[in-house]
């Protein structure tokens, strides 16, 4: 008899009256709940699939040399992380494939332990559980208490810039990470998807730093992986185009078993992705434009009585009026505005709410002229 995981109901399902409500609003709904992107995949992208669209073949596993070459380049010149070998990035089916898989891809099990934020994507603790591996919130590392070989993490996962908080942690607090992981000889695992949408004043790309960075890690990838995906700064979320790079050996090993499963990128995703990582220039347009959105956004939830935290980078306004989160959903659909509650997200979340940037101009401005 075949036993189902022990997963949770999918969240976003459970927003579905207060959507049908938002839906009923005579001016239509604004959705403010996902952070899917509306703007169109640039034109230098979608030419470079075309291009590529005759693709009789299997594609490898590891990649297109000329797309590994593309991360390495990405990585040095937006992130100040230089030196990165071919071997130490891997491209992957979009990011939210890898974040659930990785525990499984490393080997972790029943009796493992993945520590995870404490405002967090809910899919770091559906990895674990994927794995039979157990999950526990690590807001500080002292709140993992004394340390055994039962309760040792043996991956510890990042999100930096955070989501749905919009946290960017620095680099003396990820030195403190590393060089605590490696005391306990813990994988630490640093989801940086919204690098590119730092909005503290005068920052942008290698602003936000990496787990990766020689600022951080002393030079030295050992123990530790960055994920990242185009899907935010190039709308490439259809495509799912992402990679993750760091330590050889893990990237090896990751690579080892996606062989055997063939978890593999197309190879017109894979020439588009390498085309996307090499233009700057249509990521600073996008920039732009969720800068743009941002600000007017900011207003509105201010003047409508929401107090917003950090979200000094990504996607997200992490906003609470300190009420329960469901009493602040229910109000703005009545608003015709939808937005995702703060508890889809842990426990620590339950008097905020998260607002997406991920609408059109024209939606914006019906949200804003609601708030």
């Amino acid at each position: 008899m075949i036993t189902p995981l022990d997963l949770p109901d999918f969240p976003w399902d459970s927003l579905a009256p207060y959507k049908a409500r938002a839906v009923a609003h005579p001016e239509g709904i604004v959705d403010l709940s996902v952070g899917t992107p509306v703007d169109p995949t640039p034109e230098v992208v979608r030419r470079a699939l075309v291009e590529a669209a005759d693709a009789p073949g299997y594609p490898l596993t590891v990649g297109t040399a000329d797309l590994r070459a593309a991360i390495c380049e990405w990585f040095e010149r937006r992130r100040g992380v230089p030196g990165l070998d071919l071997d130490a990035v891997l491209p992957t089916i979009g990011s939210k494939e890898l974040v659930a898989w990785l525990p499984t891809l490393l080997g972790l099990g029943v009796g493992d332990v993945v520590g995870i934020p404490a405002v967090a994507y809910p899919t770091y603790d559906i990895g674990a559980r994927i794995a039979g591996a157990t999950s526990v919130v690590a807001q500080s590392l002292t709140s993992l208490g004394p340390l055994t070989a039962a309760t040792t993490p043996k991956l510890l996962w990042l999100n930096s810039p955070g989501n749905p908080n919009g946290q960017v942690l620095g680099v003396d607090h990820l030195r403190k990470v590393v060089a605590w992981a490696r005391q306990h000889g813990v994988v630490v695992a640093s989801d940086e998807c919204y690098a590119e949408l730092d909005w503290r004043e005068g920052q942008v790309g290698t602003s936000t730093p990496s787990i990766l960075h020689p600022d951080v890690c002393d030079g030295s990838h050992e123990g530790l992986l960055a994920v990242y995906s185009l899907s935010k700064q190039s709308n490439l979320a259809g495509y799912r185009a992402a990679f993750v790079a760091g330590d050889p050996a893990l990237v090896a090993a990751i690579l080892a078993v996606r062989k055997h499963a063939g978890m593999i990128m197309p190879t017109p995703v894979q020439h588009a992705m390498g085309v996307a990582l090499r233009d700057d220039a249509h990521v600073e347009r996008q920039r732009t434009a969720y800068a743009r959105r941002r600000e007017q956004l900011l207003a509105a939830v201010a003047r409508a009585g929401l107090r917003v935290d950090h979200s000094e980078a990504g996607l997200y306004l992490w906003a609470t009026r300190e009420e329960d989160c469901w009493t602040t959903v229910s109000d703005l659909a009545d608003r015709g505005i939808l937005v995702a509650p703060g508890s889809f997200y842990g426990s620590a979340g339950q008097r905020h709410v998260r607002i997406a940037l991920t609408a059109t101009d024209e939606r914006i401005e019906a949200a804003c002229a609601r708030l």
